[in-house]
């Protein structure tokens, strides 16, 4: 696969990964509003179901268009989402730390999910050679 074909995929799904993860965030928001700072319950539980939601929908375009990925089975797919997983802690430190610092600034909404799309952005680099290292390149391939 070219360089710019991979790089356009990998952006799209990035971006699809992203409005998942805010959506998410967003729905749980009509029911449990985030208020000023960030010691409510209903601020992290929005962020833990829209961090879940853009890992899996991210994993599932990644290891089929991006990296190629063919292989099957339930031990085979546990490991390989399991090291994906993994590789995305620091990410996921960056994108949460990126969203907080942006929602106790400003105390928004729309900062919220501007502070969330950029921490996101920051983190997907970072995750991508993660990915190709580790959980898709010859450390993590299975046979």
């Amino acid at each position: 696969m070219s360089l710019a074909r991979l790089t356009v995929l990998y952006l799209v799904f990035a971006v699809i990964a992203t409005a998942c993860n805010l959506g998410a965030q967003a729905l749980v928001h009509t029911v449990l509003p985030p208020g000023p700072g960030t010691a409510g319950l209903a601020y992290w539980f929005a962020l833990g179901v829209g961090t879940g939601v853009g890992l899996v929908v991210k994993y599932m375009l990644d290891k089929r268009w991006v990296f190629l990925d063919r292989s099957t089975g339930v031990a085979n797919h546990s490991k390989k989402f399991s090291l994906y997983t993994l590789m995305g802690v620091a990410t996921t430190v960056i994108f949460w730390g990126m969203q907080t610092a942006f929602f106790m600034i400003w105390e928004t909404q729309l900062m919220l999910y501007v502070g969330g799309a950029l921490g996101l952005a920051i983190g997907y680099l970072v995750k991508y050679q993660l990915d190709k290292r580790f959980v898709f390149g010859p450390a993590g391939q299975t046979a």
